[in-house]
């Protein structure tokens, strides 16, 4: 490892800010520290963290030289130079640092969060249970509106009741007929066909996948009300089909039509047999879905539980693509089936983020959340008041948001405790407070002092979560230090180098001058370079070219040529070229104005014209590497400066326990 490691992950850090910031919790003991800047003590860990992160590969850090280590530390200890000036002028404090650390922290924290661990394993169980698919059968029993707890244990007692018929042998897809609350119960019998996770709410796919077939549930409680579940099957998730597929519709009510459209699509089936026939042509003409039949009948791929179940079983019956159902009816018409293909169940990787989205936007995320705030109390030592709560709640519940703090006030509850965690109390005063700057959805029903306590709650253990994990969590300590400090050295480096090198004119100028032997042309030649890609083209090539010169006309004909006729024949370019340093020019004979050279088994037609000897270069010529040499200038000047400017001590002694902890 050269010194490029750690400059490259100080690059990184430059353009996209990933160092950051530090442990600002506790001032270190100078004896303890590495070294310190301008006095400021800097902890050891931070220089291995960094060259152990730069290191980072599959395969195990095989420790540093000593040489290495050194180059690393004097890489660190200008970026810490770098940082305190940074902080000296302020740029910590400005509006822009503020927000971009405050987005940056917002999404670093995320993974070291309760609520991170938990839809992790959400996701992960999801993700299991989808390897496999469901079938079964349900009869609902809803709540009446507004029901009373009576009236719940109603609906309750005639869900068991069922459910003993049917354990006594009656049929569940008899009794839904008669008993389900399910408006599609009438027609599908209960049976709801195969489904995967997330495709049922929560509370019923626990019970569905918890139990083997034929095996029936107890009555579980969802927000439709009490189901009664009995598996039928359980198979391997099939992953997902894509068929296209020919329609004839029919109107249900009128047996006529239903018979009319049944020798319709026995009809179709038959000419589809006949080796002669054409799909598409088939499809354009007797499918009567507009959405589709003039596209083959294409329908987007689909899995387990996002089709009809009749159709659904029809697709994935399918084997071989190309293969062709026989016709089928659903509740749409008659249809023909073709496979057009298939593919296996996607990878956690590729499926995470979706599963994600699915989960946070059902009951999933509300569960998850009651168990992080259940965690965050038990963690933190949160004890609520509750005599105090109870009577905040039912002095305030019936108040609006705009007159809770003068109901406050009236009542004399200002200092009324709320909880107390970690050895603070909260009061309803700090719960006025933070009321002031928070909206809530108008759809969260309930008092309102339920609804902004329980916000408070939950607002209060987060803070305190996150203030724990800057006090404690020294991964996430380090992470935070390596943003914070690259936002600093990105800013530092675009005012005073990148910026500065790029709008100082002047600057350029007077470096250029100073630097001119820098930047000198080597011998050079014009040329004209043409790569044959398609040899079946290269006679015409070599009858235009061969026995000429370098010549304008003669290229701008030829690339307007090829282009035109033969755009992916040949590759070429022209202009005046460093010989020396080119790939194919380098091979080539001066002194013959048309040659051929055969490179890497590539033919190259070669041209050459005028050949001019070493230069200098004007400055105009040259802007694009002075800029990049006088930003380079004004990086070791800056750097200097800082070295002259803040003081510099080093521990020996913490400085070989670096060395050595990198070793281990």
């Amino acid at each position: 490892m050269n010194h490029r490691t750690i400059s490259a992950h100080i690059v990184i850090l430059q353009f996209s800010c990933m160092l950051a910031w530090s442990i600002s919790a506790v001032a270190q003991d100078r004896d303890q520290a590495l070294l310190t800047v301008d006095g400021r003590p800097v902890d050891k860990d931070e220089l291995v963290y960094l060259i152990s992160k730069g290191k980072n590969t599959d395969t195990p850090m095989a420790g540093v030289s000593r040489e290495e280590f050194e180059e690393n530390l004097d890489l660190f200890i200008n970026y810490k130079l770098k940082v305190r000036e940074a902080e000296a002028l302020g740029l910590d404090r400005t509006e822009e640092f503020t927000k971009e650390f405050e987005s940056f922290k917002e999404t670093l924290i995320y993974p070291y969060l309760i609520k991170n661990s938990l839809e992790e394993g959400e996701l992960r169980k999801a993700y299991s249970r989808m390897q496999e698919v469901v079938r079964a059968s349900h009869i609902l029993f809803q709540f009446p509106p507004n029901a009373s707890s009576e009236d719940s244990l109603i609906v309750l007692k005639m869900a068991l009741k069922v459910r003993g018929e049917i354990e006594n042998g009656a049929s569940i897809n008899e009794l839904a007929v008669q008993y389900s609350d399910d408006p599609s119960a009438k027609k599908n019998k209960g049976d709801l066909g195969y489904f995967t996770s997330l495709q049922m709410v929560q509370p019923f796919e626990d019970a569905a996948y918890n139990l083997q077939v034929g095996q029936l549930s107890d009555p579980v409680l969802s927000n439709f009300g009490y189901h009664i579940i009995q598996v039928k099957d359980r198979q391997p998730n099939p992953g997902q089909v894509r068929v296209s597929h020919i329609l004839v519709r029919f109107d249900a009510e009128d047996p006529t039509q239903e018979e009319n459209a049944r020798r319709k699509i026995s009809d179709i089936y038959a000419e589809i047999q006949k080796e002669s026939t054409i799909w598409e042509d088939i499809v354009k003409t007797f499918s009567e879905d507009p959405a589709t039949n003039q596209r083959g009948g294409i329908l987007p791929w689909f899995g387990v539980g996002n089709m009809i179940p009749e159709f659904e079983m029809a697709a994935f019956s399918l084997t071989e693509i190309g293969e062709v159902s026989p016709p089928l009816k659903t509740q749409y018409g008659y249809h023909i089936l073709r496979l057009e293909e298939k593919k296996p169940i996607s990878s956690y990787e590729e499926m995470e983020e979706t599963i994600r989205s699915r989960i946070l936007r059902d009951s999933r995320s509300g569960m998850i959340q009651s168990q992080v705030v259940a965690i965050q109390k038990a963690r933190y030592g949160f004890v609520e008041d509750e005599n105090s709560v109870a009577n905040l709640a039912r002095v305030l519940n019936p108040i609006t948001k705009s007159s809770f703090e003068s109901a406050l006030e009236a009542n004399s509850l200002e200092d009324s405790p709320l909880f107390t965690l970690q050895g603070k109390t909260a009061t309803a005063s700090d719960l006025a407070e933070f009321m002031k700057n928070e909206e809530i959805s108008p759809k969260v029903k309930g008092g309102t002092f339920d609804i902004w306590y329980d916000r408070f709650v939950a607002n209060t253990l987060a803070k305190t979560e996150e203030n724990d994990l800057e006090t404690n969590n020294k991964e996430y300590q380090m992470l935070l230090k390596e943003y914070r400090d690259g936002i600093l050295l990105f800013s530092l480096m675009n005012q005073e180098v990148w910026q500065k090198g790029i709008t100082d004119s002047l600057g350029q100028v007077e470096f250029y001058r100073k630097n001119i032997d820098r930047y000198r042309w080597k011998d050079r030649v014009e040329a004209f370079v043409v790569k044959v890609l398609d040899k079946s083209h290269l006679e015409n090539a070599r009858k235009a070219l061969s026995g000429n010169g370098y010549n304008q006309g003669l290229i701008q004909e030829f690339n307007a040529n090829y282009k035109a006729n033969t755009p992916l024949a040949f590759q070429t370019e022209s202009g005046i070229f460093e010989y020396e340093d080119h790939l194919v020019l380098s091979k080539a004979n001066l002194n013959q104005s048309y040659q051929e050279i055969e490179l890497n088994g590539t033919l190259h037609l070669v041209m050459l014209g005028q050949k001019f000897p070493a230069a200098s270069r004007e400055f105009e010529e040259s802007r694009g590497l002075v800029i990049r040499d006088y930003q380079e200038f004004l990086d070791q000047s800056l750097i200097q400066s800082l070295k002259s400017k803040y003081p510099i001590q080093i521990n020996a002694q913490v400085k070989e326990e670096a060395f050595l902890a990198l070793n281990q």
